[in-house]
């Protein structure tokens, strides 16, 4: 494996265990991904959305018209800490702003947009995958999985047909890709740029997904390429899509060129409390 030359291995290995616990707070926050207990999608006109949870002791009314969703008041509702006593249109998640936040007690929801559909995300910080969550299992930190990659931009950027986990397909852009080398042998990822941020998110599946890690691939980000055009893509940080805790994420599944044909032993293994 090629790896970058001169770096103290027992500060990369702070380094990832570091990374692992801001991993493991997020996932364990009020309105991380182990809250999520619904989604709903929205049909043009009214909508009438019943949440499963203590919280919430009357249907949620929304009217969709287009791209623009407005929620009817109703008691005990909060934006941003204010109460919610008049309709209102809400910002969904791919507005520059972020999404509106709705909550109810220990519930939050907000509008997501995926392609031409839109749908209301649920999460309940008593959802029993946060109360019941087990931990995260890993790889042993190894820096031999922190390797040097060039990259090679595409001009111009590229879109990238993907699938997720719900059937839809979409496009992302990738501005190029990212080669390293393992074993003496030449591999290449497609990244992809995502709202609000510069790094390079890459969605992959290698051959650990036949035993230890989620079979339907991982995610890791990487810092965007120097002045060199080299980048550092450190396997000790892939981690599960969000649709290994819960059964309402909206998880991009690889693409076919992002399949690598061999095993990366490093980063996050299967969630052993999985739904």
């Amino acid at each position: 494996m090629t790896q970058q030359t001169q770096f103290d291995t027992a500060a990369h290995a702070t380094e990832i265990r570091q990374w692992q616990t801001r991993r493991s707070e997020r996932l364990q926050a009020e309105d991380g991904w182990l809250s999520l207990i619904g989604l709903f999608w929205l049909d043009e006109g009214q909508n009438v959305v019943t949440i499963p949870s203590k919280s919430v002791t009357e249907p949620i009314r929304l009217v969709r018209n287009g791209s623009e969703v407005t929620l009817q008041p109703s008691a005990g509702m909060t934006i941003e800490g204010q109460p919610v006593s008049e309709p209102v249109v809400l910002r969904n998640d791919m507005n520059e702003q972020g999404p509106s936040i709705v909550q109810i007690g220990t519930v939050r929801f907000n509008v997501i947009e995926r392609g031409p559909k839109f749908g209301l995300r649920v999460k309940d910080a008593q959802a029993d995958t946060r109360v019941n969550f087990v931990g995260l299992e890993y790889f042993p930190i190894d820096p031999q999985w922190r390797l040097e990659a060039r990259f090679e931009p595409y001009n111009p950027p590229k879109k990238i047909p993907i699938d997720d986990v719900t059937g839809m397909k979409s496009e992302s852009i990738s501005p190029g890709a990212l080669v390293f080398t393992v074993d003496g042998k030449e591999y290449r990822l497609d990244p992809v740029l995502e709202q609000g941020t510069d790094d390079l998110f890459v969605i992959f599946k290698d051959t650990t997904s036949r035993d230890t890690t989620y079979p339907a691939g991982r995610y890791l980000y990487t810092a965007p390429p120097g002045p060199d055009g080299k980048t550092i893509i450190d396997f000790n940080k892939a981690y599960n899509p969000p649709c290994v805790f819960t059964p309402f994420a909206t998880c991009p599944l690889p693409p076919p060129q992002n399949r690598l044909p061999i095993r990366i032993e490093a980063g996050e293994q299967k969630y052993e409390g999985a739904h």
